[in-house]
């Protein structure tokens, strides 16, 4: 039997010491021979996650006019990179494309960047843009991309992607959340001593509650805030995630839309972990970019016209009117997308009004 990514975890925490939850998330989902996205993503409602593009052609188009809509901002720029960064397989890109049929000019503008690090991912957005309009380039990392043009950049569910350690607070102070292995050779949680590098919380947070830190997402922030400063543009980032401080375990693993054990098979599920849009706006701020609140995704769409396009939609297609307005629902309400999803923007020079804001 060949060996599982789980096999080798398993013998590196053997050897080496508890994985932190951090890297243990970076392993599943990124490891070469059995990460998740490195050999089996599976997006939509056939696979085990669907994002909010693949809800609804509403949503890509909308991007798809914010972006325009930057762009003339910007003074409609002779050169503009259009940058997406994870995605996914080529739907959102699509619908902005298509989208931005109505503004020819930004489309002679654009240089389409995919910022995309699955190969399988890869060939699923080469097929799907194959095409379109504007044919795509792919890099595989923000400092790859040329400053000499504005940017517009759109990162839907990446920040989710990029994990957190988690600490824990304990009756005798605080400790971090591993991953070890039990004599049975599973995998398992337990506690760590902390040797240094951990900053408290500012908030309150009571013994049990666990409190997550990602270096990755604020790291992300800062790449975003560099580029944006070196070329102005802007960074539009949505995912589902905490627009206030707090404690709480958000580590999931998604398989065919269900939430499974995330210790049991590392490979084989989706893992992610909430956005902290807090220490990701912090961290832009600190590298100094300029931020725009923190807004749910409802408010957001709300404010670039999606009830408007929706009521277009079913005015063309009066049969799919409970399909569409399902659709509607699914992106905006407070009891599905429209909460729990935030949007937020990094962006340069100051002066620049971004909408939706």
């Amino acid at each position: 039997m060949a060996e599982t990514l789980k096999d080798r975890l398993v013998r590196e925490i053997a050897l080496t010491g508890p994985m932190t939850v951090a890297d243990y998330v970076t392993r599943c989902l990124h490891d070469p021979r059995g990460g998740y996205y490195a050999t089996r993503p599976a997006l939509g409602e056939g696979g085990d996650f669907i994002t909010a593009p693949l809800v609804s052609q509403m949503f890509g188009e909308l991007i798809g006019l914010w972006a325009i809509e930057v762009w003339s901002r910007l003074g409609a720029p002779e050169r503009v990179r259009l940058v997406e960064v994870g995605p996914g397989d080529g739907t959102l890109m699509s619908d902005v494309l298509r989208a931005a049929r109505l503004v020819p000019g930004f489309l002679e503008a654009v240089d389409l960047i995919l910022i995309e690090p699955s190969a399988p991912l890869r060939a699923e957005q080469a097929r799907r843009l194959a095409d379109a309009d504007v044919h795509p380039r792919w890099l595989s990392a923000l400092h790859q991309i040329e400053t000499d043009a504005p940017i517009i950049l759109i990162a839907n569910e990446v920040l989710d992607c990029l994990p957190a350690r988690q600490f824990i607070k304990t009756e005798g102070g605080w400790a971090e959340r591993r991953i070890g292995v039990t004599d049975d050779h599973d995998l398992t949680f337990g506690l760590t001593a902390i040797s240094g590098g951990f900053e408290r919380p500012e908030y309150d947070v009571e013994p049990g509650q666990i409190v997550e830190i990602s270096e990755q997402q604020a790291a992300f922030a800062r790449d975003l805030a560099v580029l944006v400063k070196a070329a102005s543009g802007a960074a539009l980032l949505i995912d589902y995630g905490r627009s206030r401080p707090g404690a709480g375990d958000t580590l999931q693993a998604l398989r065919r839309h269900r939430k499974v054990d995330p210790l049991t098979t590392p490979g084989e599920a989706d893992l992610t972990q909430w956005a902290d849009y807090p220490t990701v706006l912090e961290a832009a701020v600190r590298t100094g970019a300029d931020v725009t609140g923190c807004v749910s995704q409802g408010a957001f769409l709300r404010a670039l016209g999606i009830e408007a396009r929706a009521q277009k939609l079913i005015q063309a297609r009066p049969d799919a009117a409970p399909i569409i307005q399902r659709q509607l629902d699914r992106l905006t309400a407070p009891d599905q997308m429209g909460e729990l999803f935030k949007a937020a923007a990094i962006f340069s020079p100051r002066a620049l009004a971004l909408p939706g804001f």
